[in-house]
């Protein structure tokens, strides 16, 4: 009897083993890692690009006006602003569709843009390892191409790797290069577009959520399949297969190549290899550009005031915690909720809907205690408010910051 009873009592350990092991395998923690990788290192690359521009403006062009750490030096920073958050969600909504009933029509002439972007991205994520490896043998002088323009050793060399990666992804379709490549546009998408405030953070995020989750959730019952998934999943035919037939090279030119699962995705297998974990890039980007933000400010804050103490009976602990940590462990959290929904339900989640409740909320609740919530709602960058100012406002007692939450709020309800 007892032998029994340790049997049934190992089956069961077994069975929790083994469901704990499912939540949580080896490319759940893969697409855990990198997706945090990725947010972290496209933030520091878009601080340091904001720094550079800094020491060009002391050095060479100082702007009277103008925004702090806004790079506008930098002619390919793209700034969101608040019609841009709006409506990025009605434009993405008509991409999706377009996808979703066109994508016989358009799925070359996507392949190839996808496939230009990424060669782009990505040798702007090599950049700084090709810089490391010419800066020994040659200096960093820029060599003339014409009217393509002037370009140092260190990026033709990372614009070559970037090309002969997508040519090998093209011919093999091999999902790590696939992941290469998303991470390219990651990264670079991070560090070339900017939040100004935390008001448009919030509408953009809010907006998105609510974009995720209709057609994540809600479009199989208008369109009788859920368009998300079906555009995320569904191969694109090779060009080289389509330049083929079309130029009657016979049967055996160009066929064996695979059709491609575009980079709009990272995915990871899992140790058995039975499924793939995936992650659409979007909620990589579009958490990670708030994350962006509030490094940015915490910088920001950092150079225009250094250790002040917060209002009222705050410690100096709680001011001693960065908003770019907070952000990232709502980040993590969020995640790792969607990831239990995903396995839970057994259906496609939309992480946004997990990833922008644990990033704002704690983001905001923060920077009400800290009271840096007026500053970071509007324009807390803009150069034409001083150093004073700052510290004012930071000073002001728990009077002045229920205003400030009232404005919050009717800026949300609007």
């Amino acid at each position: 009897m007892t032998g029994l009873s340790l049997g049934i009592l190992f089956k069961i350990t077994q069975k929790k083993v083994t469901r704990a092991y499912s939540l949580v395998d080896s490319s759940q923690v893969s697409t855990f890692l990198i997706s945090i990788l990725l947010i972290v290192y496209g933030s520091f690359r878009s601080l340091n690009m904001d720094c550079e521009n800094q020491e060009k403006d002391k050095d060479g062009n100082p702007i009277a006006t103008g925004s702090f750490n806004n790079g506008n030096t930098n002619n390919s920073i793209q700034t969101i602003d608040s019609t841009q958050a709006l409506f990025l969600p009605i434009g993405a909504s008509v991409s999706l569709l377009v996808m979703f009933f066109f994508f016989d029509s358009v799925q070359v002439v996507f392949t190839i843009c996808t496939a230009v972007l990424a060669t782009i991205a990505f040798a702007f994520l090599l950049l700084p390892m090709c810089q490391y490896l010419t800066r020994p043998c040659s200096p960093q002088n820029k060599i003339s191409f014409g009217c393509c323009g002037r370009f140092t050793l260190a990026e033709l060399l990372s614009f070559s790797l970037s090309v002969m990666l997508v040519l090998i992804w093209v011919l093999t379709g091999h999902w790590l290069l696939m992941d290469a490549l998303a991470m390219g546009l990651c990264v670079a998408m991070i560090a070339f577009v900017r939040l100004p405030s935390l008001k448009v953070s919030c509408l953009l995020l809010s907006g998105l959520l609510i974009y995720d989750v209709f057609w994540v959730f809600f479009s199989a019952y208008i369109f009788n399949s859920n368009v998300m998934v079906k555009v995320a999943t569904q191969p694109a035919e090779n060009p080289i297969d389509v330049l083929s037939r079309k130029l009657h090279l016979g049967p055996g030119m160009g066929r064996d190549v695979p059709r491609l699962s575009l980079p709009g995705k990272l995915v990871f297998p899992s140790s058995t290899g039975s499924h793939f974990s995936m992650l659409g890039i979007g909620d990589i980007v579009m958490p990670g550009l708030l994350l962006c933000f509030v490094l940015r400010y915490d910088n920001y804050k950092k150079q225009a005031s250094g250790e002040v103490p917060g209002p009222g009976n705050m410690s100096g602990r709680m001011q001693r915690v960065s908003y770019f940590h907070c952000t990232l462990i709502g980040y993590f959290v969020g995640l790792l909720t969607a990831t239990v929904a995903s396995r839970i339900h057994r259906a496609a989640q939309p992480a946004l809907l997990y990833l922008v409740p644990f990033t704002l909320l704690p983001l905001l609740t923060m920077a009400y205690l800290k009271g840096d919530l007026r500053r970071m709602w509007s324009e807390p960058f803009h150069a034409k408010a001083s150093t004073s100012r700052f510290l004012e406002e930071r000073k002001e007692g728990a009077l002045t910051m229920r205003p400030c939450c009232h404005h919050f709020m009717l800026s949300t309800d609007l």
